[in-house]
C-alpha cells in the first residue's frame, strides 16, 4: 500500500504538471456510493429528542477520524457510533452540530478540480480515497443541512466563554483540541443520556439486527465445512475457521463486527482469544464467537462451541449441558418488566450448581453464591451478558439506573452468553477439565410480551448441533 494520507509526491509538482492535472476532466455522471441510513424522519426525532433535553446548549457530535494503524497506513474507518445514531452518515471527519437554530452536519464536499487537493491530498483527494457526494444531495438523502468543514473552523473560532458548547469527546482529536472544556460533568452526561435513548431499539434497527443474524448464520455454517475438513485430516486450523466467517461477513455486509474469537482446544478457556492461530484437533471443540456487521453499522454477536469432530465427547457434553441449562434458566427471565440482573443471577445459580456436580466447588453452591464469597467465579469469569446494537457492548455508558440496574423494556436487545472456563493448568479441576472452554451466546429482543431469540437459526442443543453440522458439511 502506498502513501495513503499523504501526498503522492516526495518533492512539490512543477506548475506545469499542476496544470496539466486540471486539464481534461470530464464530469463523472455515476454518484459515489454511500452505505444504507435510516429514514431521515427516524434520525431527525432521534436528533429533537436529544436537543428537547440539552435546551440553548450547543451539542457537538464527530464522526472521528480515520486511525493510525503503522507507518502512513490506517484503520478501515469506523464513524462513532452514536453520530451515526443521530445523523445515519459514515463521512470520515463529519460533524454534527445542534443548536437552537437547527442541526447542521459538517463534511469535506467533493474535491473539484480548483486546485491539487484532488490528486495531492491523501486525506480527502478524489484520486486517493474516491469520489464524495455533493453536499445537496447528501443532505436531501439524510434529511439535514450539509455545509463544508471548512465552515466548522470559523464557527468554533469564533466560540464566545459565554455560549455553552458540550463536545462528545474521544472520537475526534482536532475538535476536542479546538472546543475547550467548559461543563466536564456536563459532558459526560451528554455521553450517558445518548447511551441512555439508544437503550430500546425502534423497527428500523431491529430489522438491522435480524439481516446481521442472517449473514452470521451463514458464517457460522461456512466455518462448521471448515471443521469437517480438519476432521478428514487437512491441515487446516484457526484461521481459516475465522477467514470462512470473514469472508461471508463481508459478502452480506460490512464485515465482522468486532475480532473474530475462533479458539479451539485449550484456546477456548481464553475468554478474547483473537491471535487465531492454533490448529483444529479431532476430539477437541472449538469456541467461535462471531458476529457480522450491516452496512449501516447494526452487529450481531453469536457464540457456539462445536465439536471438531463432530461429534461431542461424554465430558464435553455434560459440561455443554450445564452451561445451556444456565442459558435456558436466563431466557425465562427475559421479559418486560423483569430487572435486568435477574437473568445474571439465573446463571450464576445454574453454573455455581453444576460446578458442584462435577466436584469442582469446595464449597456447596449455595455457599459459593453468597456475597462474601462467590468461588464459582473461578470457573464463570464474565457476565453473562450484554446490550447489543450499533455496538457490540451496546450503550455502556447508560447510567446504571436505566441499564445494568434497571428494568428490561420492549425493544431492548441483548445477548445471554454464560460459560464454563477450566484452564488448563488449573489443578483445583479433575484433569478430564481442564482446558475445557464452553460458552453458548444468543442475541435477545424484548417484545411486549416476553422475548424473540433472534439467532436462533443456530441450533444450541449438543444433538442438534451434531445433526446441524454433519448437514451443512454435505
Amino acid at each position: 500500500m502506498t502513501g495513503y494520507r499523504k501526498t503522492s509526491f516526495s518533492t512539490p509538482p512543477s506548475a506545469r504538471l499542476s496544470e496539466y492535472m486540471r486539464q481534461g476532466w470530464s464530469a463523472d455522471a455515476e454518484a459515489p456510493g454511500v452505505p444504507p441510513a435510516p429514514p431521515a424522519e427516524l434520525t431527525a426525532r432521534r436528533r429533537a429528542v436529544l436537543s428537547t433535553e440539552w435546551p440553548g446548549i450547543r451539542l457537538i457530535i464527530p464522526a472521528g477520524q480515520p486511525r493510525l494503524r503503522s507507518g502512513d497506513s490506517h484503520y478501515p474507518f469506523r464513524p462513532e457510533s452514536n453520530y451515526v445514531w443521530l445523523t445515519g452518515d459514515q463521512t470520515p471527519g463529519g460533524v454534527l452540530v445542534l443548536e437552537a437554530a437547527g442541526a447542521t452536519l459538517y463534511v469535506q464536499p467533493p474535491s473539484g478540480r480548483s486546485d491539487d487537493s484532488f490528486w495531492l491530498n491523501g486525506s480527502h483527494g478524489e484520486l486517493w480515497v474516491g469520489p464524495r457526494p455533493e453536499l445537496a444531495d447528501l443532505s436531501e438523502r439524510l434529511g439535514i443541512a450539509c455545509a463544508p468543514h471548512a465552515d466548522l473552523d470559523a464557527i468554533l473560532d469564533s466560540l464566545r466563554p459565554d455560549e455553552k458548547s458540550l463536545v462528545l469527546r474521544g472520537a475526534d482529536p482536532q475538535i476536542d483540541a479546538a472546543v475547550a472544556v467548559t461543563d466536564a460533568d456536563g459532558e459526560q452526561w451528554l455521553r450517558a443520556g445518548l447511551a441512555e435513548l439508544r437503550l430500546v431499539k425502534d423497527e428500523w434497527e431491529i430489522g438491522q439486527l435480524r439481516t446481521a443474524m442472517d449473514v452470521s448464520a451463514a458464517g457460522f455454517a461456512d466455518a462448521a465445512r471448515v471443521l469437517r475438513q480438519a476432521a478428514a485430516g487437512a491441515p487446516v486450523g484457526e484461521r481459516e475457521v475465522e477467514a470462512a466467517f470473514a469472508h461471508r461477513a463481508r459478502a452480506g455486509g460490512s464485515g465482522p463486527g468486532y475480532p473474530t474469537i475462533a479458539a479451539a482446544g485449550w484456546h477456548g478457556t481464553i475468554l478474547h482469544w483473537t491471535r487465531n492461530d492454533g490448529p483444529l484437533r479431532p476430539g477437541e471443540l472449538i469456541v467461535i464467537d462471531a458476529g457480522a456487521e450491516t452496512e449501516a453499522l447494526y452487529t450481531a454477536d453469536i457464540t457456539r462451541t462445536l465439536p471438531v469432530s463432530g461429534t461431542f465427547t461424554a465430558i464435553q457434553r455434560e459440561v455443554y449441558e450445564i452451561v445451556l441449562a444456565a442459558q435456558e434458566a436466563a431466557l425465562a427471565e427475559i421479559g418486560p418488566g423483569r430487572a435486568y440482573r435477574d437473568y445474571y443471577r439465573a446463571v450464576a445459580q445454574v453454573l455455581a450448581a453444576g460446578l458442584q456436580q462435577l466436584g469442582v466447588l469446595p464449597v456447596s453452591a449455595a455457599e459459593s453464591l453468597g456475597e462474601d464469597s462467590g468461588l464459582h467465579r473461578r470457573w464463570t469469569l464474565c457476565a453473562p451478558g450484554h446490550m447489543l446494537g450499533l455496538d457490540v457492548h451496546d450503550c455502556g455508558d447508560a447510567p446504571a439506573e436505566t441499564y445494568i440496574d434497571g428494568v428490561l423494556r420492549p425493544g431492548m436487545v441483548l445477548t445471554v452468553e454464560p460459560g464454563l472456563y477450566f484452564q488448563r493448568y488449573d489443578e483445583l479441576v479433575p484433569p478430564e477439565l481442564r482446558g475445557l472452554g464452553i460458552r453458548i451466546e444468543d442475541d435477545v429482543l424484548v417484545t411486549p410480551d416476553g422475548h424473540e431469540l433472534l439467532s436462533a437459526a443456530l441450533p444450541r442443543t449438543p444433538r442438534d448441533i451434531e445433526t446441524w453440522m454433519d448437514r451443512v458439511a454435505r
